[in-house]
């Protein structure tokens, strides 16, 4: 058998997770240049992915370990793109768990990453294997994989493709059709968290009143804090914009430039000059937002609105970053980590809201809410409530096909449900009978 490589970790603990790691961005810097094109992208979405299971620290270490070993078989084995992988090719995965090669089983358990003694620094530890096998009296036993260990492989792999599909990089899932084909469904299914979501998750009407209520309270009470929440959370709605959109990144900062005139129209947009697969899109400016841009940027003692070429970063840290590029940097644009812990603040606070007058169940699902449910909310509203036309809607969201923006069409259940409360079954029946 040909010699493969050995696996790198390729997702450290939770707590250090987005900061990055210099080892494993070089691999992924060799792996998109050489071969595989989207490989550091797909790894970004891996990453967001990964930190919403941080609730359940088992979670988390489990999604990470079959998610390191999916991806080193997609990238070392297969060498294709996750985004590419079949239900055909999936089988062959599967083939590849059960019988893994001997250099990829260790006898004992290791940390994926270690920390430098002298620097501090965290590392991918050369230890690592993703699979782990069994010896007895120092005897090397045959690697064993149950069905049911291959089923909960299989649940989580068909979360994660539920995710990327609710981010629009894909439009298939392989594993979950693996899994309805009859092949693993006997006995009991493991079924992983946002393994089979029904809709995408956007907060209805009333929810979205409780957070935006709560924003405005929050800017009102503590401006020095808040006044940043309020427009955060405001241009993410109304301009669909994903978290990496908003947040610093390598090779990315936002700024107040990205909100442009028309000179020949007066019309206001959002340019976004890099996004999801390196795309640059322009989205439509409400005169609402427009407003909410007036009241941010007087607060931060601005003009009205930016001129042209102005890069004053659009939200800066209020305190010094302690780690990262960034660190000891207080006017430095927040970061992705910064910006998803402001909102779940936020989503937090407005579902104790929302449950103190009541809405026992909208305040649960409020609190069920990521960063991403405000572009998902942001495109929902626009479609069902605001009436917009779908091409308008797409062109804005920066979705290739019409077919992706009218998977938003009514997908709110309560708006669903009161649309239907009224329907009749015989809309003649009472009508009277002419004499």
């Amino acid at each position: 058998m040909e010699e493969i490589p050995l696996a790198l970790p390729l997702f450290d603990a939770v707590e250090y997770l987005e900061d990055g790691n210099a080892l494993v961005n070089e691999y992924l810097a060799r792996l998109t240049v050489n071969r595989i094109q989207d490989a550091a992208l797909v790894y970004e979405y891996s990453v967001d992915w990964l930190l919403e299971q941080r609730a359940s620290e088992n979670n988390f270490k489990t999604y990470r370990s079959e998610l390191t070993t999916f991806l080193y078989w997609c990238f070392e084995v297969e060498q294709e793109s996750p985004l590419d992988t079949t239900r055909r090719s999936l089988f062959r995965y599967v083939e590849f768990c059960r019988q893994p090669p001997n250099a990829l089983i260790a006898y004992f358990n290791t940390a994926q990453f270690k920390t430098h003694k002298e620097t501090g620094e965290r590392y991918p530890n050369g230890n690592w294997r993703p699979f782990l096998g069994r010896k007895e009296s120092g005897e090397v036993l045959p690697y064993r994989l149950s069905e049911q260990a291959l089923r909960t492989k299989l649940a989580i792999l068909s979360a994660y493709y539920s995710y990327l599909i609710d981010e629009e990089l894909t439009e298939r899932n392989p594993a979950r059709q693996i899994l309805k084909s009859g092949v693993f469904k006997a006995g009991s299914q493991f079924q992983a968290s946002g393994e089979d979501n029904e809709s995408i998750k956007a907060f209805s009407e009333l929810q979205w009143s409780y957070v935006m209520a709560t924003a405005r309270e929050l800017a009102r009470e503590e401006p020095e804090l808040h006044e940043r929440t309020l427009f955060l959370v405001s241009l993410m709605y109304g301009c669909y914009l994903r978290i990496s959109e908003v947040s610093a990144r390598p090779g990315f900062a936002p700024i107040m430039g990205q909100f442009r005139r028309d000179s020949q129209t007066g019309i206001w947009s959002y340019h976004i000059p890099r996004s999801k697969g390196g795309k640059q899109r322009s989205v439509a400016v409400s005169k609402a937002l427009l407003q909410a841009l007036k009241r941010y940027r007087r607060y931060l003692g601005l003009t009205d609105l930016p001129p042209p070429g102005d890069e004053t970063p659009l939200f800066v840290r209020h305190r010094a970053a302690g780690r990262g590029r960034d660190a000891g940097t207080q006017n430095a644009n927040l970061g992705i980590r910064q910006v998803r812990e402001l909102l779940d603040d936020l989503f937090y606070q407005a579902a104790s809201a929302a449950a103190d007058d009541g809405f026992i169940e909208d305040a649960a699902e409020i609190r069920q809410m990521t960063a991403h449910s405000l572009r998902h909310t942001g495109i929902t509203h626009d479609i069902n409530l605001n009436r917009r036309p779908l091409s308008h809607v797409q062109a804005d969201a920066g979705h290739d096909s019409i077919d992706t923006t009218s998977r938003y069409l009514h997908t709110g259940r309560i708006e669903r449900h009161e649309s239907a409360a009224g329907k009749q079954l015989d809309r003649l029946e009472n009508i009277t009978k002419p004499d």
